[in-house]
């Protein structure tokens, strides 16, 4: 609060009893009354004016700093209204317990919207893994079917297990840190391990892998990760070209170090590029072709903020894409509680 706002706000009153002033001047100068008295009564009541004022500013000042203090110190900001004392005057006390009285309303209604999403969170979480079962049941009967439907089921019962882990990690997203573990672990082990994992996709669209130097170890959460990887692999299929490839290398840059994940597929419009990573944005390429949700870089970008990971793209249409990942090499977090 700034002294001329506070004066501002009080002058219409302060000129008001200014003109009761000047007027009860009048009245004792024509009663006879001494002139070197009216401005002596004059003076006083500036003199008086003024100290009440400032009195009533630094006063003000005060309580408002206080009350910043102890919102800087509340993790949970809205319970503001039930760590601030109680104001001095009538009307303040009756506008605090009218604003405490909204305030407990508010905290009962955050409460119960945090009840529901962690229901809807557990529940999701038991869903997905409960779906894993007939998933793995409807693999083993595709065994008794003949090559070409073998082929072709097991192309979409991989992309189910997909769409069902994106949902999975989508749940874990909000509450991140009870789910991820920060160690040690070498990028060629990270790529191998989402490779197999997408085998079943990979394979039937005939996407080559390339690898070059990726004999670097970070720290990181090995699972948040390699969901990361697959969602770049995912989209390196759906978007890919006549001969597709998939190529993967890294670097050092002091205590650094760098994935680059890169394909040669359609590409993407330049003026898409700086919108990939938002929620639900699909693109031109993602309408053209259907079955794209505009989920999955926007996890990739929301579990790499969490894990301290860098994410650039670049793309140009007709030239593939290339997705950065930058890695700390040591150890910034400390370790979380494992999943």
């Amino acid at each position: 609060m700034k002294l001329g706002e506070f004066l501002g706000e009080r002058m219409g009153r302060v000129v008001m009893q200014g003109v009761f002033v000047l007027a009860a001047a009048v009245i004792l100068l024509v009663t006879g009354t001494q002139a070197g008295i009216v401005v002596i009564l004059g003076v006083f009541w500036v003199l008086m004016v003024s100290g009440v004022l400032i009195f009533d500013y630094f006063r003000e000042l005060g309580h408002l700093r206080e009350l910043e203090s102890i919102m800087d110190g509340l993790d949970q900001k809205q319970l503001i209204i039930e760590c601030a004392p109680e104001p001095d005057t009538v009307y303040e006390r009756a506008l605090f317990s009218l604003m405490r009285r909204a305030g407990k309303d508010m905290i009962e209604t955050v409460s119960d919207a945090r009840a529901a999403q962690k229901e809807y969170r557990e529940y999701i979480e038991s869903w997905v893994h409960e779906i894993k079962t007939p998933i793995t049941a409807a693999r083993l009967l595709c065994r008794n079917a003949d090559k070409n439907l073998q082929r072709k089921l097991t192309v979409e019962l991989a992309q189910i297990e997909n769409h069902v882990e994106r949902v999975l990690f989508y749940a874990r997203a909000e509450h991140p840190e009870q789910d991820f573990l920060i160690r040690q672990t070498s990028l060629d082990s990270l790529v191998a391990e989402a490779i197999e994992r997408h085998r079943s996709l990979l394979i039937p669209n005939g996407v080559r892998i390339e690898t070059c130097d990726l004999e670097h170890v970070v720290y990181t959460d090995r699972k948040w990760v390699c969901f990361m990887l697959g969602q770049l692999l995912q989209n390196a299929v759906r978007y890919r070209s006549g001969e597709p490839v998939v190529a993967f290398s890294a670097k050092s840059l002091g205590n650094l170090v760098q994935l680059v994940v890169s394909d040669n597929g359609i590409g993407i419009p330049a003026q898409e590029v700086p919108r990939v990573f938002d929620r639900g944005f699909t693109g031109s390429n993602g309408r053209a072709r259907g079955g794209s949700t505009g989920m999955g870089l926007y996890l990739c970008r929301k579990l790499a903020d969490h894990l301290e990971i860098r994410l650039d793209m670049k793309s140009a249409e007709g030239q593939g894409a290339s997705v950065t990942l930058t890695f700390p090499a040591k150890s910034t977090k400390s370790s979380s509680i494992q999943h």
